[in-house]
């Protein structure tokens, strides 16, 4: 593995029910790019998301994050982990009881000794990073579907993981909402250097996001590279992926 790989699966294979949902699934993602997982619902995007995350292990194979194997590790060493990446779910999973900014809060009261001062300025700069610093006392009810993605992104990158994992981030959003939220993650790349992983059906999205693209077939890893190679492609799946101009 190279030294300046972020995530790494190597021959992963996970059945649920008899059912074989990943089937042998290798790939590398380096430090500091985005790599968008495309494919059919159902196909296993988002079980490779929890893999990388540590919520599933696999029956075979390894997942390696910045040169770990965390299909290894114990609860508590696979926390330390999980403090190193972000997660920015399909809905965004904001907690409806609390305002905004406690959303964005949460994770450093949880995982950090800062005073709660600090905590709140530090959730003050995720918000307005995001374009939501005067959002911070409303609570998410009063949010848009947009805005609630970007309180989820702030939440996401609390603590300055070097690894962003994006579950679906347009599902729910208009085309021009949709832009703006691959804009904040293009930001997040070159100014922090994040690795992104991107689970999406949206190739416009995927176009603009992805350094490298990887479309996922009945468990299978079918096709891996840049949008351009992946253009080139003869394989009908992965050609009828990239030829979308849809959100899909």
């Amino acid at each position: 593995m190279r030294r300046d790989t972020a995530v790494r699966l190597e021959r992963v294979t996970k059945a649920f029910g008899g059912r074989r949902i990943l089937d042998d699934v290798s790939f590398e993602i380096a430090r500091g790019t985005a790599f968008c997982l495309l494919g059919r619902s159902g196909t296993g995007k988002s079980v490779t998301l929890k893999h990388i995350v540590g919520l599933i292990k696999p029956d075979r194979g390894s997942v390696y994050v910045e040169g770990e194997d965390i299909t290894a590790l114990e609860s508590r060493e696979l926390a330390r982990i999980r403090r190193r990446m972000g997660f920015l779910f399909q809905n965004a999973a904001l907690f409806d009881s609390i305002s905004v900014g406690e959303n964005v809060a949460f994770p450093l009261r949880r995982h950090t000794a800062l005073p709660d001062g600090e905590i709140r300025k530090r959730a003050l700069e995720k918000l307005d990073q995001v374009g939501l610093a005067d959002d911070y006392k409303k609570m998410p009810a009063a949010l848009s579907g947009g805005m609630r993605k970007r309180a989820g992104l702030a939440r996401a990158m609390a603590l300055d993981p070097p690894i962003l994992l994006v579950d679906e981030p347009s599902a729910g959003l208009d085309p021009i909402t949709t832009g703006e939220i691959d804009e904040l993650l293009l930001t997040l790349k070159k100014r922090a250097g994040t690795t992104l992983v991107v689970v999406t059906h949206n190739i416009p999205s995927a176009r603009r996001v992805g350094d490298e693209l990887a479309v996922i077939e009945g468990g299978i890893l079918i096709a891996k590279g840049t949008a351009a190679d992946l253009d080139r492609s003869s394989e009908p799946t992965v050609h009828d992926f990239m030829q979308s101009s849809g959100a899909g």
